[in-house]
């Protein structure tokens, strides 16, 4: 019985809808703009939650990376500006370590592109500007994941005599050789002539397309980038250990092992940051969280309006079929058949416009995965369900007052209504 109820009251909403198809366009557009905004916004954020959890897999889980400073997520004070700089000795000291499998120590120089002074890398006439100039220690490949296109990267022996040698990234490659091969030759960076050693392949990136800084860099030998420029003080330090399991043991190792060798009190806090791939992963989480609300933000305002818009049809449409009402409440009609149909009715409108928004909103997440910016977009089961649900509950909310004042008619009055 009530089954067939909920049957004709949706029979009777779709009838009223074909019947104002632009009253009830205009009324639904709201649910449909809520919807679509929930849709759109939390299928870019999906598929940028997808990319970056591919790129902190790829630096892998027993990584740990130590810099005198904390860099993620919080501005460094007075007291952390001042702090001893790591050194090359604390990189050699944690590869004693019992679950450390390896160390590399590195620095970087670099200026915005197009300013004076900006580093560029010059062969046979033709120049890439604004490279990063990197300086690494041997251990480099035992920690970073990365391909060589071709050639290999330096030895300690290279290191320690400050060879004249580098290893090209991709689009600096590219940008002089174009696809021919590098290694053998030789390249100008500042003032001096590199031996090309190696070429690396592009690396992985957690955003959409265009090119990845890093992609635009010279490697150098630690020693042989020392000799570049031996302002460069600050040394951002890898570490690798053997297996994910011993993650706490090896952070704690590392702890002491600075502690102790920058010369902490037992009372004093750190001074240097130790964190790993984990404290990117949860910075994107909070950066994620502030676009989280700004959709639901802008989804709540058009779910609104549609809410009301809904309402006031619902209204609209109690008072054309007043005489109605009052026929069929005289021929049996109980309120509560009244207000199930009512209700059935509105809640069919806005899940109509909930449907809409989730087609809206799938056909531009198609639009934004095809687009050449490559920013990544994919839908979410959860959210759809989301938006179909929240459009449905609309309907509720809104259309219940509407089918409570239908219910309530005077079955005479309604009968006497012309």
């Amino acid at each position: 019985m009530a089954q067939g109820q909920a049957r004709e009251s949706v029979r009777m909403a779709l009838e009223t809808l074909r019947a104002n198809k632009l009253r009830s366009g205009l009324t639904i557009l709201g649910i449909v703009i809520g919807v679509t905004s929930v849709i759109a916004i939390s299928s870019i954020i999906n598929g940028l939650n997808s990319r970056v959890g591919d790129f902190v897999s790829s630096l892998g889980n027993n990584v740990f990376w130590v810099f005198h400073l904390p860099v993620i997520g919080v501005r460094p004070t007075t007291e952390q500006l001042t702090r001893k700089k790591l050194t090359v000795e604390d990189v050699a000291a944690l590869r004693t370590l019992p679950h450390v499998v390896a160390a590399d120590g590195g620095k970087q120089y670099v200026k915005a592109q197009f300013r004076v002074g900006d580093v560029a890398v010059k062969y046979q006439g033709k120049k890439v500007s604004g490279a990063i100039l990197q300086g690494d220690s041997s251990q480099l490949a035992d920690v970073r994941d990365f391909t060589l296109l071709e050639g290999r990267l330096f030895t300690e022996d290279e290191d320690q005599r400050a060879a004249k040698v580098c290893v090209l990234g991709h689009d600096t490659w590219e940008g002089l050789f174009g696809a021919e091969p590098a290694v053998g030759k030789e390249v100008n960076v500042e003032t001096g002539l590199y031996t090309v050693i190696g070429v690396m392949d592009k690396e992985k990136q957690p955003f959409g397309g265009g090119k990845n800084p890093q992609d635009n860099a010279v490697f150098f030998p630690m020693g042989t980038f020392n000799t570049l420029h031996p302002e460069q003080k600050d040394l951002w330090v890898s570490v690798k250990y053997d297996d994910p399991k011993n993650k706490a043991a090896v952070e704690e190792e590392i702890r002491e092992l600075l502690r102790v060798r920058r010369k902490v009190k037992v009372e004093a806090p750190d001074n240097f940051e130790i964190f790993g791939p984990d404290s990117l992963s949860r910075l994107w989480d909070q950066l994620t969280m502030g676009l989280r609300i700004f959709m639901l933000a802008v989804s709540s305002v058009g779910l609104m309006v549609g809410g009301v818009g809904v309402m006031n049809i619902m209204l609209v449409s109690v008072t054309e079929r007043t005489r109605e009402i009052g026929i069929r409440k005289a021929l049996g009609a109980t309120k509560r058949t009244i207000l199930t149909q009512f209700t059935m009715e509105a809640i069919t409108l806005c899940a109509i416009g909930g449907v809409t928004g989730i087609v809206v909103g799938a056909i531009i997440t198609g639009i934004i995965y095809l687009l050449p910016i490559g920013l990544p977009a994919s839908l979410s089961a959860f959210w759809v369900l989301f938006g179909f649900a929240v459009s449905c509950a609309i309907g509720l909310v809104f259309g219940i007052y509407p089918a409570w004042k239908a219910s309530n008619l005077d079955p005479i009055e309604a009968l006497r209504y012309e």
